[in-house]
């Protein structure tokens, strides 16, 4: 008799946080309340305090920064984080500015990329599964990337035909559409049968510090002639691979783990799974679902045309 599959490994590593290894931190100007902004390993306050940070552990367990007014703050966490990143506390160093929002979703400050993780800070990404269809619309092939052995983060692991993180001033949408380009050589034009999946939240320890991120997931159909080219050099190559080729990947742990969701989501809604199998992944996936009224807030579906 065989057993009930379990959830894919990739459900549990999306929530593997430890919370009691992290300080609540929150960024205080004149005149304004406390704005939570993420927190910090424990292990890392001793040396913010000896670089001067002015962090105050109230008996709440938050550590308050003050004063931090806004007109200095991002000259102030620029010059912070280029410290930590010589001290080898921030890691995986990007030069892409990052929002860094509080829990309200308001702008608190523009950041460096890496720094995020340093904070545990809410970012975005996005991740389109790019697929070849039979004549019926049902995915048979999926388009399967490997990431370059020199990516800071996750090298020569497999990944979805496009994605990445969502910069400050873009949307999720925008940010695949830049990143169709640069990462498999598409134009806009051939994005336009882009639809959207779910939204997922991740909150996981990584090597770079706290990952907690909303991934939106994509999906896009393509011609059989099609290949993604990729422009950057960040990506090895692309490989159309059958649909359970790829599914088997994601699965055993090939893929990133944001993939490797991606890939479960687009697997869930195109009916690609065993039923009992669908099942028990689904229920493990809600989970991870940012509420489509939440998710729409930074990622709004663009005008109807006509």
């Amino acid at each position: 008799m065989s057993m009930a599959p379990g959830p894919w490994p990739c459900l549990g590593q999306a929530r593997q946080a430890q919370g009691d290894r992290r300080v609540p931190v929150c960024l205080v100007a004149p005149g304004e309340p406390p704005a939570r902004i993420g927190s910090v390993d424990r292990a890392h306050l001793p040396a913010l305090l000896a670089d001067g940070v002015p962090l105050t552990v109230a008996p709440d367990g938050v550590a308050r920064w003050w004063p931090l007014p806004r007109e200095h703050r991002d000259a102030t966490l620029a010059a912070l984080h280029l410290r930590l990143r010589d001290r080898g506390l921030i890691r995986a160093w990007r030069d892409e500015p990052y929002p860094l929002l509080d829990e309200e979703g308001a702008l608190q400050a523009v950041i460096e990329r890496a720094a995020s993780r340093f904070w545990g800070s809410i970012t975005f990404g996005a991740h389109c599964n790019g697929y070849v269809a039979d004549a019926q619309g049902r995915p048979t092939h999926l388009w399967v990337a490997r990431r370059a052995d020199s990516k800071p983060t996750d090298p020569g692991m497999l990944d979805n035909m496009i994605g990445g993180g969502v910069p400050h001033g873009q949307t999720p949408r925008e940010a695949l559409l830049r990143e169709a380009w640069e990462e498999a050589g598409l134009m806009p034009d051939q994005m336009a049968g882009l639809q959207r999946g779910r939204v997922l939240e991740l909150c996981c320890d990584i090597p770079e510090g706290l990952q907690h991120e909303w991934l939106h997931v994509y999906d896009l159909a393509l011609p059989p002639d099609v290949q993604p080219l990729n422009q950057d050099g960040e990506v090895a190559w692309h490989r159309l691979m059958p649909v359970a080729q790829a599914l088997e990947h994601a699965r055993r742990g090939d893929m990133t783990v944001d993939a490797a969701l991606a890939t479960l989501d687009f697997a869930l809604r195109h009916g690609l799974l065993a039923p009992q199998d669908a099942a028990v992944q689904a229920s493990a996936l809600e989970a991870l679902q940012v509420a489509t009224a939440r998710a729409e807030r930074i990622d709004p579906a663009p005008p109807a045309q006509g």
